[in-house]
């Protein structure tokens, strides 16, 4: 369990927080280049780390972002005019650009250099592979480098991109990808070992729903293995990674093949973008085009409402928590489904909303299998806090190849060293042509 200060200090991100403060070092990937889809176009309503901000695209389609409240009298420049290279209040006509100049204040004299002394928050942004990155660190004259995130990074035509809103903070949400022994029950609970095909993993993970763990700290954030045994003379390993500040990379499929990551994107202290960016596989192009089989149950694409203009009208599940995501009563008690929840992400939306929006971890009682997610707490508490008294910054907001990563399954024999013998396996950026997901099973999640 948490302390009360250190589960607010974990929990909160609002401007003036440690851990919002930290958050503020690093670009955040905080929306998808579509929303904003042509140059001059309406202003979107951007809620990120609880401040409240206007995000346009100009004429030659730069991305500003700045705040929602205009400096003059505070009418919000979501109603802004965006022309020519700016976006004017309505109220009184002050203009900005993207970089937060008032270049015209035409309710002011000619002469008047009124306008040189306004300067507006506005954010530093970028966009790599249909990715709208803001940076909300204090020194927007000095950037760091966008992260090499290796999803973010692949040819046109070769990735996808997902987003989801999830009505709960940002860190109970992460925890679940973090966690993977609630694989065995939340979405495969209904699945047997005997269904899964011979000579697969899924046989291995069905057959001992109770992994043992090893967790380290990397330059990164943090890393664990999960060991099952295999054959008499092997071990059925899963890699997972935390990296900072809010990015996860779950154990499923064959490591050294997955390319995907998943940001946490807090929007507030309450709401939070799940942004995934994916390779395109097979399996995923199916998944997304249509229902797949996990055991008896027939998995469905996740469907959403159109997004609206308010500031948590993004990307909302139409099977949410005020439907009880569409639990499907019959479904679980004949065993077709664990959860009765059609979508493995839905099962993990249902379970960590469950929680509250602010989940009081003064009230836990964790075990064995949560190592990796107090190893994570505590790494970000620690970097919160020494950032704070310190001054001192992770490696990860300077060095962008730290993030030159990958996770996944693999099977060691039994005297192998976990670390030391998927080192390769776990290098972004590398070919294997070696490998085929043909292991698997056809069990997504596993």
């Amino acid at each position: 369990m948490l302390s009360r200060d250190d589960n607010e200090l974990l929990s909160r991100v609002g401007p003036g927080t440690p851990m919002g403060t930290l958050f503020r070092q690093f670009w955040l990937p905080g929306a998808i280049s579509s929303e904003l889809p042509e140059p001059d176009g309406a202003p979107m309503r951007l809620r990120l780390l609880g401040e409240d901000l206007t995000a346009f695209r100009t004429t030659s389609g730069r991305v500003g972002v700045m705040q929602n409240a205009c400096p003059h009298r505070g009418a919000s420049m979501f109603f802004g005019r965006n022309e020519e290279e700016g976006l004017r209040c309505v109220y009184h006509g002050w203009k900005f650009d993207v970089e937060g100049n008032c270049v015209d204040m035409p309710n002011e004299p000619a002469e008047s250099n009124f306008k040189h002394k306004i300067k507006p928050t506005a954010y530093s942004t970028r966009e790599r592979n249909g990715i709208l990155w803001v940076y909300m660190g204090p020194d927007q004259a000095n950037l760091p480098t966008l992260p090499d995130l290796e999803p973010n990074m692949l040819p046109e035509g070769r990735y996808m991109i997902q987003a989801y809103q999830r009505e709960c903070n940002w860190m109970q949400a992460l925890e679940g990808d973090i966690d993977t022994c609630h694989v065995g029950f939340l979405h495969l609970g209904s699945v047997t070992q005997d269904e899964a095909p011979a000579n697969t993993w899924a046989k291995y993970a069905l057959g001992d729903r109770a992994p043992r763990y090893e967790v380290v700290e990397t330059d990164f954030g943090t890393m664990y293995g999960t060991y099952r045994q295999a054959e008499e003379d092997s071990i059925y390993w899963r890699f997972a990674a935390f990296l900072f500040p809010f990015y996860a990379m779950t154990p499923t499929g064959v490591l050294g093949l997955e390319v995907r990551v998943r940001a946490w994107v807090p929007i507030d202290d309450e709401h939070t973008l799940a942004l995934s960016i994916n390779q395109v596989t097979p399996m995923r192009a199916a998944r997304a085009g249509g229902p797949v089989m996990a055991g008896k149950q027939q998995i469905k694409p996740i469907q959403t409402l159109p997004n609206g203009t308010g500031w948590h009208d993004r990307f909302r599940c139409v099977a949410n928590f005020a439907n009880d995501f569409q639990i499907d009563r019959e479904e679980q008690s004949k065993g077709v489904s664990y959860t009765g929840i059609n979508a493995i992400f839905l099962q993990d939306q249902a379970v960590t909303e469950s929680m509250g929006h602010i989940y009081d971890r003064t009230n836990e009682r964790l075990g064995t299998s949560d190592m990796m997610i107090i190893r994570t707490r505590k790494r970000l508490i620690d970097a919160a806090k020494a950032l704070r008294d310190s001054g001192k910054l992770p490696e990860a907001v300077t060095d962008p190849k730290v993030y030159r990563v990958r996770t996944g399954a693999v099977v060691l024999p039994k005297e192998a060293h976990w670390m030391e013998a998927t080192a390769h396996l776990r290098e972004a950026f590398a070919e294997h042509p070696e490998l085929s997901r043909d292991i698997l099973g056809g069990i997504p999640a596993v």
